[in-house]
C-alpha cells in the first residue's frame, strides 16, 4: 500500500512525457514587419534583416544519424496581411538542379524542392504544406492523419525561385486568409523539409527518423508569434463554369446547348469549411 502513491506519481509523470511535443525545444520566432516585401527570390529587402534563422538541418536519408551536409537557411516574418518566408539552399555537389515537372503539385521524389509544413492548431494531426521544386513550380494541400497530404487542395499564394550553381533561393507570400488557424493562438507547429537529389539527401529543420516522413506533424518544431496573428475573417470563393455544345445529325439537324453552374466555398469557422455546389 505504501508503494501505491508512489506508482500513481510515477504514472502520471509517464503520461506527461509522452504527452510532450518530440521537438518542443526546437523554436523559430517570427515578428511583424511593416517595410515592404517583394516577392522575387532575392533576399535583398530590409524587412529580412534581424529576422530568426532556422538552419542546421539534420540528415533524415540517407542516415539519419547526423546533420545535413547540405547547408539551409530559412526566414519568415509577417505583417497585416501575409506571412513571408525566404529559403536559401547551398549546393555541396555542384551542377545542375533535377526538376521532372513544371506542373503543380510535382512529384516529391523526382525534384529538389522544399516543403513548409504548418500546424496552426498544434494537434498535430491537421495542417497545411506549401512549397517549391528548385524550378518554381508550386505545391501546396491539406496535411490529415498526422501526416498525410492531400494534393487536391490548392490555395491562393506567390512565390518566386532564383538559382545560380551555388544555390537556389525561394521566397513566398501566403495571405492569412488563404488558410484556418486558431483566434489569439501564438504557437504553430512548424516544420521545414529539403530534397536534394544530387547528394542523394533528403533533411529536416527538426530530427526525424528516416523511417518516418518529413510531413511527420509529431515531429514538427514551434513557430512563436511576437503576437497572435490577425483574427480570422469570413471567406467564401465562388468558382463559376460554363459549357457550351454543339450537336449535329445525319439530317442536317444542328441542336445546341447551354450549362451553367458553379461551386461555393464558405468558411464557417476556423476549422469548418461549407462546400456547395450549384448545377454540378
Amino acid at each position: 500500500m505504501k508503494k501505491f502513491p508512489f506508482t500513481l506519481i510515477l504514472f502520471a509523470l509517464i503520461l506527461q512525457l509522452n504527452a510532450q511535443k518530440k521537438n518542443e525545444s526546437f523554436r523559430i520566432n517570427i515578428r511583424k514587419t511593416n517595410l515592404p516585401i517583394k516577392i522575387d527570390g532575392i533576399a535583398d529587402d530590409e524587412a529580412w534583416e534581424g529576422t530568426d534563422v532556422a538552419k542546421d538541418f539534420f540528415m533524415v536519408t540517407p542516415m539519419d544519424t547526423d546533420k545535413a551536409t547540405d547547408k539551409s537557411e530559412i526566414r519568415m516574418t509577417y505583417d497585416d496581411t501575409n506571412i513571408y518566408l525566404i529559403a536559401t539552399f547551398y549546393n555541396s555537389v555542384p551542377g545542375s538542379y533535377f526538376v521532372e515537372s513544371l506542373r503543380r503539385d510535382f512529384s516529391f521524389n523526382k525534384n529538389d524542392n522544399f516543403l513548409l509544413f504548418l500546424d496552426p492548431f498544434n494537434n498535430q494531426t491537421t495542417g497545411f504544406t506549401f512549397g517549391s521544386n528548385a524550378a518554381g513550380a508550386q505545391w501546396d494541400g491539406t496535411m490529415f492523419a498526422g501526416g498525410s497530404v492531400d494534393l487536391n487542395w490548392d490555395s491562393k499564394w506567390i512565390s518566386e525561385v532564383t538559382q545560380d550553381g551555388e544555390k537556389w533561393v525561394f521566397e513566398m507570400a501566403l495571405p492569412f486568409k488563404s488558410i484556418r488557424y486558431e483566434d489569439g493562438v501564438k504557437e504553430w507547429g512548424i516544420n521545414f523539409s529539403r530534397l536534394h537529389l544530387a547528394s542523394s539527401e533528403k533533411s529536416s529543420w527538426t530530427p526525424i527518423p528516416r523511417q518516418f516522413p518529413t510531413a511527420s506533424l509529431a515531429y514538427t518544431g514551434v513557430l512563436v508569434w511576437d503576437e497572435a496573428p490577425p483574427t480570422p475573417r469570413f471567406n467564401f470563393s465562388l468558382i463559376p463554369y460554363a459549357l457550351g455544345q454543339t450537336t449535329y445529325d445525319l439530317d442536317g439537324n444542328t441542336d445546341y446547348e447551354t450549362k451553367v453552374g458553379g461551386d461555393v466555398k464558405i468558411s464557417l469557422s476556423s476549422s469548418l469549411n461549407l462546400d456547395l455546389t450549384i448545377n454540378p
